[in-house]
């Protein structure tokens, strides 16, 4: 019969585990001399922050992001005055759009101040050019009235003239001709020749 082989188990030489123990050894003295006393310091540390209302997570995060901190704030400043310059430009702005607004407003007023000076001074050249027309026409009816008058024979005259107005008759008597004038006064009552010589008189 053929003898089967024995499976043979693994040997573990002595040196590899006394490796392996002294390096278990090391790691536990290791963790009981520094990771121990470390932990214990922090656990001291915040308990001594709980007591004193001290948020140590708060104090380091406020440690690491101080610097990022510092860049918001200066960039909210920098905004702010950004802002204020904005609006200071605006203000600017709706100020110079009121000062165009009031000086457009006054030009118009100008405008239709001057239009209506014009207006009122062609309404008064016309008006002066009416007069003018007028007298030229009382004129011209005056003078065919003295020319009337000086046609007239002394005797006839003389009654028309004492039936107007002193001015009126003044007027036309201070136009005709001295000889016809004579003629005329001779015709009147000594009282009514006196009259009208004494108001030529003080013309």
């Amino acid at each position: 019969m053929i003898k089967m082989a024995k499976p043979t188990k693994p040997t573990i030489k002595q040196g590899t585990i006394a490796v392996e123990s002294e390096k278990t050894g090391f790691l536990k003295k290791l963790f009981m001399l520094f990771f121990i006393p470390v932990l214990f310091g922090l656990a001291v540390i915040l308990i001594i922050a709980q007591l004193t209302n001290i948020n140590v997570f708060e104090s380091v995060t406020k440690l690491t992001n101080g610097e990022s901190e510092e860049n918001v704030d200066s960039v909210e400043e920098e905004q702010l005055v950004f802002e204020e310059k904005v609006v200071t430009l605006q203000a600017q702005i709706q100020e110079k759009e009121a000062q165009i607004v009031q000086l457009q407003t006054e030009l118009d007023s100008s405008a239709s101040e001057k239009e209506g000076l014009l207006i009122e001074q062609e309404r008064l050249l016309e008006e002066i050019e009416l007069l003018k027309r007028q007298k030229d026409d009382t004129k011209r009816d005056f003078d065919e009235i003295v020319a009337t008058f000086e046609q007239m024979s002394s005797k006839s005259a003389a009654p028309v003239l004492n039936n107007m107005s002193d001015a009126e008759a003044l007027r036309i008597l201070t136009n005709l001709k001295p000889d016809i004038l004579a003629g005329i006064l001779e015709k009147m009552t000594p009282e009514q020749a006196a009259k009208y010589t004494e108001l030529m008189s003080k013309q």
